[in-house]
């Protein structure tokens, strides 16, 4: 076990947990695939390959901006970590100052949600560094460096309906239960991609792809550049099952934490004695309702199947030991049963695409708006301006017909560390479905779409862009 701790470019503290030998996997040789010709299920003008947070975006957009769009999905749901991942505390979407910067989509959904449905501070508190109102919300994932931000917890069964109803209200074609697996490709170019379901395997043909995938499925089989360095010591780059208890008073819980620090930290180190893995629980949006979501596992590839298999086995068996030990000696877990595990794995890191630009770490301290900004990240730290998103982290290098968003768009090993999280997957995914449908449009590829019209379009919707001119920065001071 690795002990991970905070810093102006990690945002959370956490235990890292060695993955388990692996076996070695025996060569069974191959077998050959017969050639066969594959039912065309439907033709568009934009085909969005998986309906995560920056899927979900992406196909509203797109259907928004006017074009005929049709989303592939895997699961029975929509949202992806945010709802059947269980990731349902949302990062960040406020900047060091308490203003909102991750709008648009990401905005309307949570607006949309019933009261009872999100959980957070009040607009008024958003950059209060008043130190008790610092320490309630930094027990409840809304408060770091001593400032309130806007990082609420949200009801992942809701957020699921009010993602589908969104899309089915634009007109967008919603294919559950499908998983896109190769690319179409014609001269070089992406124009659709081939899917499996219980009805065998079929085919959409598209005008522009958004590969939405987390991983990089599409872009990756279609020959484009990426990077997948792991950094194996970072909480960034791990991977779990997160899953839920009911029946807990987490309001007791936090007390004792907070009241009682030198009997909390004898409580997990007595924990990880006796349970090996062993994570903290954080809030949800209910007091009666725990979210784990750890233990972070490294070592193990989100695109190897068998170390897939491993993180779910070891994430379930550690769910039980989790119960009986905080059961036994948890203060508002005496009567806590588990609720669910999440049904999709909790992966942070598989490729990177190789784009024509990047969100870069030597650029964190310049506070400059570039050029083709499509969106805006709120620093790690307080210490530095927010963060630019060009255009180009969407477009790969050389493969045209496509556009990528969500966590494996073009960043760097730091940047990745808020580029995946779920506002910003909400953001690149919104300004890649709008310039799949200017594409379209205008009958050009995704790399030669006017961006000053992209940024109009996206400022249209919502999203929150600033003018290229310098802009002042003074670093905020952090509360404490």
């Amino acid at each position: 076990m690795k002990t991970i701790t905070r810093t102006d470019e990690r945002i959370l503290s956490a235990d890292i947990f060695e993955r388990d030998a692996k076996v070695p996997r025996q060569d069974w040789g191959t077998v050959r695939e017969a050639e066969r010709q594959i039912p065309v299920y439907r033709d568009c003008e934009v085909l969005v390959v998986g309906g995560g947070p920056s899927g979900t975006a992406a196909a509203a957009a797109a259907a928004r901006t006017g074009a005929d769009t049709v989303l592939l999905e895997r699961y029975n749901h929509l949202g992806g970590l945010s709802t059947g991942g269980l990731v349902i505390w949302i990062d960040r979407m406020t900047d060091w100052k308490g203003e909102l910067v991750i709008r648009g989509i990401a905005e309307e959904l949570l607006d949309r949600l019933p009261a009872g449905a999100v959980a957070g501070p009040d607009r008024a508190d958003w950059g209060s560094t008043e130190a008790a109102k610092a320490a309630h919300w930094s027990l409840r994932t809304a408060a770091y460096h001593g400032i309130v931000t806007w990082s609420p917890t949200v009801d992942p069964e809701r957020l699921k309906l009010l993602s589908q109803e969104l899309l089915i209200e634009r007109g967008v074609k919603l294919v559950y239960h499908s998983w896109a697996c190769v690319p179409l490709m014609d001269e070089g170019r992406v124009a659709g991609a081939v899917f499996e379901s219980k009805e065998g395997r079929m085919a959409v043909r598209a005008r522009v792809v958004v590969d939405a995938t987390g991983d990089g499925d599409l872009f990756a089989r279609a020959g484009a550049a990426f990077e997948n360095d792991i950094e194996e010591a970072d909480v960034h780059h791990c991977m779990n099952t997160s899953w839920m208890f009911a029946g807990v008073d987490m309001g007791r819980w936090l007390a004792f934490r907070a009241g009682q620090p030198e009997a909390y930290n004898d409580f997990m180190a007595r924990g990880r004695a006796a349970c090996g893995l062993f994570d903290r629980p954080f809030v949800s949006w209910r007091d009666d309702v725990a979210l784990f979501m750890g233990p972070r596992q490294t070592g193990y590839s989100a695109l190897d199947v068998d170390d897939l298999t491993a993180v779910e086995v070891r994430s379930h068996r550690a769910m039980a030991a989790h119960l009986d030990f905080y059961r036994a000696h948890a203060p508002g877990f005496e009567n806590a049963y588990l609720m669910v595990s999440a049904p999709q794995v909790g992966v942070r890191h598989a490729r990177r695409l190789r784009g024509v630009d990047a969100v870069l770490r030597r650029r964190w301290p310049e506070g400059t708006p570039l050029p083709t900004e499509i969106g805006v990240t709120p620093a790690v730290s307080p210490k530095f301006p927010n963060i630019s998103i060009p255009y180009g982290a969407l477009v790969p290098e050389a493969l045209d017909g496509l556009l990528a968003c969500g966590r494996h768009i073009s960043c760097d090993k730091n940047s990745h560390g808020f580029m995946r999280e779920i506002p910003q997957c909400w953001i690149t995914g919104q300004a890649a479905g709008t310039a799949a449908a200017l594409a379209v449009r205008a009958g050009v590829q995704p790399r030669d779409v006017d961006v000053a019209a992209l940024q109009a379009a996206l400022l249209e919707q919502g999203v929150y862009l600033r003018p290229t001119a310098p802009v002042a920065f003074e670093p905020v001071a952090a509360a404490g």
